[in-house]
C-alpha cells in the first residue's frame, strides 16, 4: 500500500519545531490526505467574506468549526454550527463561533473558522487510535455520537492492524447489525470502513510521535466512509525500549532452567521449617536425578548432600539456583551466579517491587543482566516440572505429570492450581510461579511451553503484562498449535492524557486486554475455576471435526438450559437432517422429541440411552455431542455413567472421536458418576448445564482461531 509519508513527516516537523502537543484541523485533515482517508471538502476562512465565498463555492448546506490548536473539544467550546444553508447563516455562524471560542479560551490562538461540505446521510461511527502503556499502538472502532460515549459499544486491536484485524472488528461491537441496515436503511460499505481502519493503524504505527487520533465522527454510507473531523494530538518524548532476549537466547536459557541437571539451593537448611530446608526435601523427595548442590557457608552436609560455602566454589556445572536467602543478599550472589554461568536464578525470597523496595529490585536485574542470569521472580513459591521429577518450591511437592502447563503471578493462586490439579487428578507438565516479573515473564514461558512435547495446553493467570505486545506476538504464533487459556486479574489506569481524546478516555484496561487476548488467538478465563477447567477440559476433548452440535438429554428442562449455555458459547445447534430425525425417533416414545435437542424423556431405560448415544457418536454429520442426564431409578447415575463410558470407548476404538461433554443432574450419585466419566476423559460435570457446554465452547474458539475447522 502506498502512503505519502513524506507529506506526513513534513507536517510533524512543523509541529515538532513550533513545540506543538496537537496538530491543527487543516494540518490533521493533511495526514488523513497522505494515509487515502477521505474527508470532506473545505478551507479555512480568516473572515466573514472569506467565509462566504467558501460556503458558496462548495456549495450548500455548510457546517462552520473554530480552527484552533488550543481548542480540541470544538463542540464544548460551542465552536461548531451545523445545517447552514445560506449566505447569511454563513455570516451569522462565523461571528458566533468566534465569540465562543473567545469565551471558552480567552488566550487560546486562532487560526480562523473552517468551512466544511455538511454530509447528508450515513451512520456515525468513531475510528481511532490511542498510545496504551502495556500494548503500546492500538487502533479503535465504535458507534459514533452518542452511542460511543454512553454505550461505549468499542472494541480495539494492535496497530497495525491488516484487513483481516479491521473487518474482525466491525463485528465484535455489540451494534455489529446496524451496520448492515436497520428499519429500510441501506447497510455501510463495510469494505471502506475497514480500510480507514486499516489506513488508521498504519499511521499512527509509522509515526509513533502520534500519541492520540480520532476520526469522530465519521459518516460511514453504501457509498463509503468520510471522516468529518480529525483531531491528533502528539508526544514527541522517545519510549523506552525494553530489554530484548532473542528467542533464541530465551529458549536456550529457559531449556537449562526448565531441564536442569545440576541444582544449587542458596540458604539451604538441614533445620525443619525453614524455606531453604523445604526446598531440598522436595528436590529429595520429589525424585529430582540430576546433581543437588546445598550452599550455606557454615555447614558442611545437609540432608546427605555436601554443603559449599558459595556457588562458586561448586565443583560442576550449575544450571539454576534456588534462592532461600534475605533479599538484601541477592544482589551479590547474582553475581556470583554469572561467575559461575549459572542459567537461572529462582528468587524465592519477597522484600523487592512487591513492598516498594523498586531500587532493590532494578539492582538484581542490572546485575543479573550484566552476569548473564535470567531471573524468575522474585516473590514466588518456585516452580514444578513433572516430566523431571523437578519440584523447585517451598511448597508442597506435586508429581503428578500430565500435558498441562501452568503459571500464575500469586502464590495463593499458585497453590490453588496444585490443590485444583490434584483433586481433579488432572495431571500436569508444570507449574511455574512468575511473582514479580523482574525478568522471566509469560512470554518466556510460552517460547520454552511451545516446543516442549510434553505440553499441549498453557494456562496462565495474569495480572499485569511487563510488554503486552511481546506477548500478542508470541501468544498469536503458539496458540497456532497449542491452547493458551488466560485469567486476566485486576485492572490499571491507561494514565496521562486519556481525557483529552475520546479513543483514550474510552480505551478501559479491560476492553483492551479483552480485545487483544481475542486478536492473538488466546482463550481468556473470566474466573480461577474456569482457567482450571477450561485447561483440564482442552487437554482432553478432542479437536471438533466442524460446528455441528447435538443435545441429547433425558429431561426437556436440561435441554433447554443446555441449549442457552450453546448460545452463551458461540456453539451451533446442529439443524436435524430428516433421516436422522427418524432415526432417532425409532427408540424414543412417541411423547419424547427429535429434532435438536433430542429428549428421550426421563422414563426411558438403559437401552434407550444406550442406542441414542451410539447413534450420535457414529454419526459424522454430529461433530459434538453435549449430554444431559436427569437420575431416574430406571437408569441410576452409575449405570448411565458405565454404558455412556463403554460406548465413548467403543466409538473411539472405531475412529469416531469427538467431543463428549456431559451434565449431570440428580441427587449425590451423581457425582460418583462424574468422576468415573471424568477418569474415562469424558467431561463430566455435576450440578449444572453451563460448565460442560462453556468447556466444549473454549475447545471450540481455540479450534476456530487455529483454523482446524
Amino acid at each position: 500500500m502506498s502512503y505519502d509519508q513524506s507529506a506526513v513527516r513534513a507536517v510533524l516537523v512543523k509541529a515538532k519545531e513550533e513545540e506543538r502537543s496537537s496538530l491543527t484541523s487543516a494540518e490533521a485533515k493533511q495526514i488523513a490526505a497522505a494515509y487515502e482517508i477521505a474527508t470532506p471538502a473545505e478551507g479555512l476562512a480568516t473572515s466573514v467574506d472569506n467565509a462566504v465565498g467558501m460556503a458558496n463555492e462548495i456549495g450548500f448546506p455548510v457546517v462552520l468549526k473554530i480552527a484552533s490548536a488550543d481548542i480540541l473539544h470544538k463542540t464544548d467550546a460551542g465552536g461548531v454550527i451545523t445545517d447552514i444553508e445560506d449566505v447569511d447563516a454563513v455570516r451569522a455562524a462565523y461571528t458566533a463561533i468566534l465569540d465562543n471560542a473567545k469565551e471558552y479560551n480567552s488566550d487560546a490562538s486562532i487560526d480562523g473558522v473552517q468551512v466544511q461540505a455538511q454530509i447528508q446521510d450515513g451512520l456515525e461511527v468513531i475510528v481511532g487510535a490511542t498510545t496504551d502503556p502495556v500494548f503500546g499502538k492500538l487502533v479503535a472502532f465504535g458507534l459514533g455520537g452518542t452511542l460511543v460515549e454512553v454505550l461505549q459499544d468499542i472494541t480495539f486491536r494492535l496497530a497495525p492492524a491488516e484487513s483481516a484485524d479491521a473487518h474482525a472488528m466491525l463485528n465484535d461491537i455489540s451494534g455489529s447489525k446496524i451496520l448492515d441496515g436497520v428499519r429500510g436503511q441501506a447497510g455501510v460499505d463495510r469494505t471502506a470502513l475497514a480500510r480507514t481502519i486499516e489506513h488508521i493503524s498504519h499511521l499512527v504505527n509509522d509515526f509513533p510521535e502520534i500519541s492520540e487520533l480520532d476520526l469522530n465522527p465519521v459518516f460511514a454510507s453504501a457509498d463509503g466512509a468520510v471522516a468529518a473531523d480529525v483531531r491528533v494530538l502528539l508526544n514527541s518524548d522517545a519510549v523506552p525500549e525494553r530489554h530484548q532476549h532473542t528467542p533464541d537466547e530465551i529458549l536456550a536459557s529457559m531449556k537449562r532452567i526448565m531441564e536442569p541437571s545440576a541444582v544449587a539451593v542458596i540458604g539451604a537448611s538441614a533445620e525443619d521449617g525453614k524455606i531453604g530446608n523445604s526446598v531440598m526435601r522436595n528436590l529429595i523427595d520429589g525424585g529430582y536425578e540430576g546433581d543437588l548442590y546445598p550452599v550455606h557457608p557454615k555447614a558442611d552436609q545437609i540432608l546427605g548432600h555436601q554443603c559449599y560455602p558459595s556457588i562458586v566454589d561448586i565443583p560442576g556445572n550449575v544450571d539454576i539456583a534456588i534462592f532461600c536467602i534475605p533479599a538484601q543478599f541477592v544482589a551479590g550472589v547474582i553475581a556470583e551466579c554469572g561467575q559461575k554461568r549459572v542459567s537461572g536464578a529462582i528468587l524465592i525470597p519477597s522484600g523487592f517491587a512487591e513492598i516498594g523496595e523498586h531500587e532493590l529490585q532494578e539492582e538484581i536485574v542490572r546485575v543479573a543482566r550484566e552476569a548473564k542470569v535470567r531471573l524468575m521472580g522474585p516473590n514466588i513459591y518456585g516452580f514444578y516440572h513433572t516430566h523431571k521429577n523437578l519440584c523447585a518450591t517451598f511448597c508442597t511437592p506435586y508429581n503428578e505429570k500430565g500435558s498441562v502447563a501452568l503459571s500464575s503471578q500469586s502464590g495463593g493462586v499458585g497453590m490453588a492450581i496444585i490443590g485444583f490439579s490434584r483433586s481433579a487428578k488432572m495431571g500436569v507438565s508444570a507449574i511455574v510461579g512468575l511473582g514479580n516479573k523482574s525478568d522471566i515473564d509469560e512470554d518466556d514461558l510460552l517460547t520454552y511451553f511451545e516446543q516442549d512435547p510434553n505440553t499441549s495446553v498453557i494456562a496462565m493467570h495474569v495480572e499485569d503484562l511487563k510488554d503486552g505486545r511481546a506477548f500478542a506476538s508470541v501468544a498469536k504464533r503458539v496458540s497456532r498449535t497449542k491452547p493458551i487459556v488466560v485469567l486476566k486479574a485486576g485492572r490499571t489506569s491507561l494514565g496521562a492524557k486519556a481525557a483529552n481524546s475520546h479513543t483514550g478516555a474510552l480505551a478501559g484496561d479491560d476492553r483492551v486486554y479483552d480485545a487483544v487476548l481475542r486478536q492473538s488467538g488466546v482463550i481468556r478465563a473470566k474466573t480461577l475455576n474456569d482457567m482450571l477447567e477450561f485447561a483440564r477440559g482442552l487437554a482432553v476433548l478432542p479437536t471438533p471435526k466442524g460446528e455441528n452440535v447435538l443435545i441429547l438429554t433425558g429431561a426437556g428442562g436440561s435441554g433447554v438450559l443446555l441449549s442457552d449455555a450453546c448460545v452463551d458459547n458461540d456453539l451451533s445447534l446442529m439443524a436435524m437432517p430428516a433421516d436422522l430425525d427418524a432415526a432417532f425417533r425409532e427408540f424414543i416414545p412417541p411423547f419424547g422429541a427429535a429434532g435438536n435437542p433430542v429428549d428421550i424423556t426421563g422414563g426411558e431405560p438403559p437401552t434407550t440411552y444406550r442406542a441414542t448415544i451410539d447413534l450420535a457418536l457414529r454419526d459424522e454429520r454430529i461433530h459434538s455431542l453435549v449430554l444431559g442426564y436427569w437420575h431416574t431409578i430406571i437408569t441410576p447415575p452409575m449405570v448411565f455413567a458405565e454404558l455412556l463410558g463403554e460406548a465413548v470407548a467403543n466409538a473411539r476404538a472405531e475412529g469416531n472421536d469427538k467431543p463428549v461433554v456431559c451434565s449431570l443432574v440428580g441427587d449425590v450419585e451423581i457425582e460418583q458418576a462424574a468422576e468415573y466419566l471424568m477418569e474415562r476423559n469424558i467431561l463430566a460435570y455435576p450440578y449444572t448445564a453451563e460448565k460442560p457446554v462453556a468447556v466444549l465452547g473454549a475447545k471450540y474458539r481455540w479450534a476456530r482461531t487455529a483454523g482446524l475447522i
